[in-house]
């Protein structure tokens, strides 16, 4: 949690993939205090520092409403945040925004939305590759979040399908992709193809043909500006 920019009111809180952490945002952090007034993140349950109950059962709602209760445990309850997530933290958002929509009780209030390379539609068919990331040194380092749980998480995305994707569909709030294309689990073009097609309203930043899955952290320069050209757009 920084303190950033002087003269700014804004808040950008930024949602983590799986299976790492707030870390994932290390560089890129400098550049947003630049222009926030605060920059918040947090390791989900499971996840990086935060704690790995067993046996646990772990859902996008939870992780969801972990995010409201620190809103609300900083004092933003009544605040318009700006939400930048990946992976993992692409479905959090999803959800996220459904409750905003919807006017759910203790919802946060978002004044936009950036999603980058996750599975924000679990119908990809061909065009979906999760990679085996709950074996090997991944398994270890990760705890709880590996193994049954990761299908778990997919399981819950196919289920709820309507519910996230609908929740982008029907919103009027900002939205915006940041996209690297070598993406060995959403594979260009069809995932790129798709989004478009399914969120013709988005506005999208396509990054070097060589950027992958973590493009914030393989090209921060270039992730940095896209977001901050789509935040100094509205």
């Amino acid at each position: 949690d920084s303190t950033g920019a002087v003269g700014s009111s804004d808040v950008v809180i930024l949602l983590h993939g799986f299976p790492t952490s707030s870390y994932d945002w290390n560089k890129i952090w400098e550049g947003l205090t630049q222009r926030f007034h605060r920059v918040i993140a947090l390791d989900f349950l499971g996840f990086g520092f935060s704690d790995k109950p067993r046996p646990h059962r772990y859902s996008i709602w939870e992780q969801a409403a972990v995010v409201e209760g620190l809103v609300r445990h900083l004092g933003l309850g009544r605040h318009r945040l700006n939400l930048l997530a990946h992976d993992y933290g692409d479905t959090v958002a999803q959800e996220l925004l459904h409750r905003y929509e919807h006017n759910k009780t203790g919802s946060i209030l978002i004044n936009s939305l950036c999603l980058s390379n996750g599975g924000w539609e679990p119908c990809l068919g061909p065009t979906h590759n999760p990679p085996r990331r709950n074996s090997g040194i991944c398994g270890r380092l990760c705890g709880t979040t590996t193994g049954i749980s990761v299908l778990q998480y997919m399981n819950q995305r196919k289920k709820h399908r309507d519910r996230w994707v609908g929740a982008l569909v029907s919103t009027s709030v900002p939205l915006h992709l940041i996209y690297g294309p070598l993406d060995p689990v959403n594979p260009h073009p069809e995932f790129l193809q798709l989004y478009k097609k399914v969120l013709p309203t988005s506005t999208v930043s396509v990054l070097d043909d060589h950027i992958s899955h973590y493009p914030q952290l393989e090209d921060p320069m270039g992730f940095l500006n896209s977001y901050l050209n789509f935040i100094n757009s509205f």
